[in-house]
């Protein structure tokens, strides 16, 4: 048996649970031979009516007097929950869902309150491709990292739960939320739309924070930028876009400065930044926040452009104060 983890599976009418086990930093713990329970593992989506997530996943946080360091795991393959069995004792526990996320990132795990999901740091734009490090960056997020933009995630705590020898037929209940937030972004007026080279460009929203601590439900006091996609509406002479994230730090009022990557049909390259820190400050919902610029003049195309290499021309950046 391994040192520092143990794999025990077991299959039960809810599906495949697997149950992973790490060991405390003085001594082993050999969790084949401690006494366990069946209980019921439930998810109560109340607080989220909407969501429909494949499968879910649950990690259990014993008390640290008296089994230092012991977390467990459990996958479960649908979002109602199943039996498992566990050992006796004091512990706290999170419920995530896992479809759907292979850009999610896990780290601090052995303790609820520093558990953090993060997304990685990207190469290149989703649109176009160009290399991340070859682009201009807005005034104040040159050195910010780019990372992924999440998907949804749904996230639940339950603490103060505890399972005693005398005690049977025993129900511990999550209650998920969405942790992740939708921002939308729309810009209006937009001259020459129909010069732009295909049918959408790359946009950066920098300022933003790059994980969530599940445990205690707040986003990384972190800076990091992130690439969306908005796409031509041409007959409406504007461009949208929507993605999620994790919204802002909690203890900083970040700059914010929307970015567009904007390469015309003759080859020339544009950077267009606005600072948008306002609309999201001062968003009613900050789980639902609304980005809207009027007016993007972009120039009449050259007539002869001979197309673009991706990260070889020159771009011009320019900075344009938003009209509300």
């Amino acid at each position: 048996m391994k040192r520092d983890q143990w794999m025990i599976s077991q299959i039960f009418a809810s599906g495949l649970i697997v149950l992973s086990l790490s060991g405390c930093r003085h001594k082993d713990i050999d969790f084949e031979n401690v006494p366990m329970q069946e209980v019921k593992i439930a998810f109560d989506w109340s607080n989220a009516p909407e969501a429909n997530p494949q499968s879910m996943m649950v990690w259990l946080f014993y008390d640290p007097e008296e089994s230092p360091d012991s977390t467990l795991r459990f996958d479960f393959n649908n979002n109602v929950g199943g039996a498992v069995k566990i050992p006796y004792g004091s512990f706290s526990g999170l419920a995530v869902n896992s479809d759907n996320s292979d850009w999610a990132h896990f780290r601090n795990t052995e303790n609820i309150e520093t558990f953090e999901i993060y997304t990685r740091e990207i190469a290149s734009l989703p649109a176009s491709g160009m290399r991340t490090r070859a682009l201009p960056r807005a005034r104040e997020a040159e050195e910010e990292t780019m990372v992924e933009t999440p998907q949804s995630i749904w996230s639940g705590r339950n603490d103060n739960m505890s399972l005693k020898r005398e005690e049977r037929e025993k129900t511990f209940t999550f209650l998920p939320e969405e942790i992740t937030c939708h921002y939308t972004v729309d810009i209006y007026n937009v001259s020459n739309i129909s010069s732009i080279d295909g049918t959408a460009i790359d946009a950066t929203l920098s300022g933003m924070s790059g994980g969530f601590y599940h445990g205690k439900g707040e986003s990384t006091d972190t800076r990091h930028t992130l690439p969306f996609i908005l796409t031509k509406e041409s007959e409406e002479d504007a461009l949208h876009g929507e993605f999620l994230t994790f919204g802002e730090s909690p203890k900083t009022q970040n700059p914010h400065k929307l970015g567009l990557y904007v390469i015309m049909a003759d080859g020339n390259k544009y950077f267009y930044n606005y600072d948008v820190a306002s609309q999201i400050y001062d968003a009613p919902d900050p789980k639902n926040v609304h980005i809207v610029v009027h007016g993007l003049s972009l120039p009449e195309p050259v007539s002869g452009g001979s197309g673009f290499t991706p990260d070889v021309s020159d771009w011009e950046s320019i900075n344009i104060d938003i009209n509300m």
